[in-house]
């Protein structure tokens, strides 16, 4: 024998019956919805701060890298008057005017058909630490030139071979111009060296003579490679 029950009629609100895509629609949701719900974000504190603010805040990169643009400009200019050198600028040394001008003077030297840059960067090495073993052996115990000055030095002194190398672009090569060129610039980048050392390094001015021969011996070498 059966029972019957009574069950409450379902009301739909003014629409009538839902059709079976109405029920699929708001059965299974949408690809869009469940990417948005899928999706989620990183809750930060309130005392969060903008990754763009750090880098305002960061010093320039040649800054970092010890590189002063313009204390090489103006050690550069002092070179450039041999007559009236300024000492004060060259206490602080460094070796990115010094690795400019013997980039600049290799190229010179390759667009004349020359490939130096190995000799040159040997050269200065070796002259570096003949220069330092030179004048410490004359100042003796009272000797403080470091050879990271000595490089600095001789290769800010460079300047003038460097234009000595670039103005022989220009002169023919094995002649008595250029040898009087040579011997110019190699008198000027000695007297600006030998100067250098002297009033930046203690107990030079007794020895001036030989380290004036020192200095004259380096750089009338890089001028054979401008000459020859």
């Amino acid at each position: 024998m059966s029972k019957e029950f009574n069950v409450p009629p379902v009301v739909f609100p003014a629409g009538g019956n839902p059709g079976p895509a109405a029920v699929a629609q708001r059965r299974l949701p949408t690809a869009r919805s469940s990417r948005r719900a899928c999706k989620s974000y990183p809750q930060f504190g309130g005392n969060t701060i903008g990754i763009g603010s750090n880098f305002d805040d960061e010093p320039p990169l040649l800054e970092e890298l010890g590189i002063n643009t313009k204390q090489i400009w103006n050690k550069t200019v002092s070179i450039l008057n041999p007559f009236r050198v300024n000492s004060n600028l060259h206490e602080d040394a460094d070796l990115s005017g010094p690795f400019l001008f013997l980039m600049s003077f290799g190229l010179f030297q390759l667009l004349a058909g020359k490939i130096h840059f190995g000799i040159i960067l040997g050269w200065v090495i070796v002259a570096a630490l003949f220069l330092y073993v030179v004048f410490n052996m004359l100042a003796g115990r009272n000797g403080n030139l470091d050879l990271y000055r000595c490089l600095s030095l001789i290769g800010y002194c460079m300047l003038p071979l460097v234009i000595l190398s670039a103005f022989s672009l220009f002169v023919p090569q094995g002649g008595l111009v250029i040898f009087g060129m040579a011997a110019v610039f190699v008198l000027w980048s000695t007297r600006v060296c030998t100067r250098l050392l002297v009033e930046l390094a203690s107990c030079g001015d007794e020895h001036r003579g030989l380290i004036t021969y020192a200095c004259f011996l380096i750089y009338m070498l890089f001028s054979l490679l401008v000459i020859f």
